[in-house]
């Protein structure tokens, strides 16, 4: 498994993506499958969050998930919320998780959508962020910052990092879907590699994190539907989902 691991350090942020391998789901969620409503067993998917967990150091009894359903709601959070086998019946459905809590990991499962990660170190605040397209047009991103403003974050010292998705240069939609994007944010305007409308996510988090006064922040150059150490719901459908984690050092 390789885990790209950034740890800002005096401060003790943590910010971290993982690709689709070594792990012990089966084709075609093979092998890291951290998605537990994707199709693939449970006990398997509870392995791999083991697996992925331990390999950054994290205790995975203390890691958040999320119910993600492509909104705008904020949850903050101060532990985890109790699911058990690997199911979200018990997990509030949002898009973005908040806490205040050092030494709580909070991740976010991404499969083209864009992951976002957020720490104010100073503050003690740290957030995850799952932005897809109706997630952007929503403002799930400046949600979390505003709730991480709530706690005492201050956006000049919140640190960014976007990890693995679909890029502008490949994500395709209709005309008319890219204009109603655009009309929300216009950063997102984009046109595939072949010449037809798209939609960049990545573009338009940014556009928006800047907007917020994040300057602190990094883009990652993978594509998910290019690549094939990741998964890609727009390539594959039926698939597994990767996942991007954010802790402060308690």
């Amino acid at each position: 498994m390789t885990v790209q691991h950034d740890a800002i350090h005096p401060d003790g942020a943590h910010f971290a993506f993982t690709d689709r391998w070594g792990g012990v789901s089966a084709v075609p969620y093979a092998e890291l499958n951290l998605g537990g409503a994707v199709g693939d067993e449970a006990a398997a998917v509870l392995a791999n969050r083991d697996i992925a967990a331990k390999a950054l150091g994290l205790d995975p009894s203390l890691v958040v998930w999320m119910n993600q359903v492509h909104g705008r709601a904020v949850a903050v959070v101060d532990g985890p919320w109790g699911e058990g086998a690997g199911g979200a019946a018990d997990i509030p459905a949002v898009d973005a998780i908040v806490t205040a809590r050092r030494g709580l990991a909070l991740a976010v499962l991404t499969a083209d959508c864009l992951p976002v990660l957020l720490a104010d170190p100073v503050a003690g605040v740290a957030a995850a962020a799952h932005a897809g397209r109706p997630g952007l047009v929503a403002g799930v991103v400046p949600a979390a910052v505003e709730a991480m403003i709530t706690l005492g974050a201050e956006p000049s010292r919140i640190t960014a990092r976007t990890g693995p998705a679909v890029c502008g240069r490949c994500y395709e939609v209709p005309a008319q879907l890219r204009a109603e994007v655009a009309d929300a944010v216009p950063e997102a305007w984009s046109e595939t590699s072949w010449g037809t409308p798209a939609v960049d996510v990545s573009a338009g988090v940014h556009a928006q994190l800047e907007a917020l006064g994040v300057r602190d922040r990094q883009l990652s150059p993978v594509c998910t539907l290019e690549s094939g150490d990741h998964f890609s719901y727009r390539r594959d459908r039926t698939t597994g989902r990767l996942a991007g984690y954010v802790w402060l050092d308690g």
